[in-house]
């Protein structure tokens, strides 16, 4: 006999109860939070079809975008719409949603198929960052934007300073060449100083140069992020290093 989620959510109502304490949200309509945990696996198993998470997720992907997208644009007014659109791609993306799915322990109420839950679905990026993405399209649906503007915000602004710092790294080396083409129309070099440590476990020491003046120092496991690292040291001394000039 075919299930539908009024009964599965009546079924389920002591976890889904649990799961809104963890989420820190209660829902008016608690068959939208039911579906949201639904994958496609489960409503093919037990027969109705279309009523999993899918059309949420697609809802919450878009709820995503606006909110995390406007709150950026409110806590950071002097950063550059290319700058913008790279830290917003660093929150939402599979890998930190998949992340916060696993902080608020969402696999363990996830509604998987057989085979799915036998092959560890209920830890697989893919199908967490989705479902995470159907419980923000949930909230938004049952609540409206506000609500789901606050629901957001709270799990994502903490990440916020330190995803931009890893993209201010990850990005030091262009960011500086860009001032220093633009200000001197020179570009600067990188000497590597150090390159210690076994083979599996090397340490590189890095500088960036330019006019003869060590404008940074940066160290780490890899060459290349040791140069972004002396970069992005570089940037922030970026003015009294230009007055030694």
């Amino acid at each position: 006999m075919g299930m539908d989620i009024d009964s599965l959510a009546q079924k389920n109502k002591q976890e889904l109860s649990c799961f809104e304490q963890i989420l820190g949200y209660r829902f008016t309509d608690l068959r939208l939070l039911q579906k949201a945990l639904i994958h496609a696996s489960f409503a093919f198993e037990h027969s109705f079809p279309g009523q999993n998470n899918e059309t949420l997720e697609f809802l919450g992907d878009a709820v995503l975008d606006l909110v995390i997208g406007h709150t950026l644009f409110k806590c950071f007014p002097e950063m550059r719409e290319g700058e913008l659109t790279k830290l917003r791609s660093a929150l939402v993306n599979e890998t930190h949603l998949a992340t916060m799915a696993r902080d608020v322990e969402l696999g363990k109420f996830l509604c998987l198929g057989k085979g799915e839950d036998a092959s560890n679905g209920r830890n697989k990026s893919s199908i967490l960052s989705c479902a995470y993405e159907a419980v923000v399209g949930a909230v938004f649906e049952d609540g409206g934007y506000e609500t789901a503007e606050d629901f957001v915000s709270r799990f994502f602004i903490p990440a916020f300073d330190v995803k931009r710092e890893e993209l201010l790294i990850a990005d030091a080396k262009s960011r500086l060449q860009e001032v220093l083409q633009e200000q001197f129309n020179e570009a600067p070099f990188y000497r590597l100083d150090m390159d210690e440590g076994p083979s599996h476990q090397k340490l590189f020491t890095v500088s960036v140069i330019f006019r003869e003046i060590v404008f940074g120092t940066g160290s780490a496991g890899s060459k290349k992020e040791a140069e972004q690292r002396a970069a992005a040291s570089a940037l922030a001394d970026y003015d009294l290093m230009i007055s030694r000039l």
